[in-house]
């Protein structure tokens, strides 16, 4: 359903726990009935509708699981078991499908050369651009990588 109907399903924000959703709903829904309709982007409304879905799923008991960059589809949401669907690679803010199509092809293609050793190892070996590789960081997405294969002295001493 979410791969047909919703075009605006925001992994950051919808499939990060129901707390996360009703908190960004309600800023949306609040200046809904501040400034009306017509003052509101078709994304906004576009994303109080797909909101209001994500919200009616879990209300059923049905949650997201992590996206696995190694196993997410790049277009289209997987069930994972019989309560968790897992979010394809485009509703990472920023992905298009165009993109989330090329990544997840250069990441399949990059698995046989071992695991990621950090960020920047990520991005030569699949070709992910600078600016999405530490969004894809931030929402756990590539584990606990570090962002530089660098060493630095002090690496040496912690822990």
């Amino acid at each position: 359903f979410f791969s047909i109907r919703a075009g605006n399903i925001d992994y950051a924000t919808m499939c990060q726990g129901r707390n996360k959703l009703e908190a960004t709903l309600k800023v949306l829904t609040d200046k809904l009935k501040e400034v009306g309709k017509n003052k509101m982007t078709a994304t906004e409304l576009d994303g109080i509708r797909d909101m209001r879905l994500v919200q009616e799923m879990y209300a059923r008991g049905f949650d997201f699981a992590p996206i696995d960059i190694n196993k997410a589809d790049p277009k289209y949401f997987r069930q994972v078991d019989d309560r968790h669907i897992m979010p394809p690679l485009s509703s990472v803010e920023g992905m298009g499908g165009k993109a989330a199509d090329a990544l997840a092809h250069a990441i399949a293609e990059a698995a046989a050369d071992g695991p990621f050793l950090s960020v920047d190892d990520f991005c030569i070996r699949t070709g992910c651009s600078k600016n999405m590789a530490p969004k894809l960081k931030d929402l756990g997405l590539l584990g606990d990588i570090p962002d530089s294969n660098q060493l630095s002295i002090f690496d040496f001493f912690a822990g």
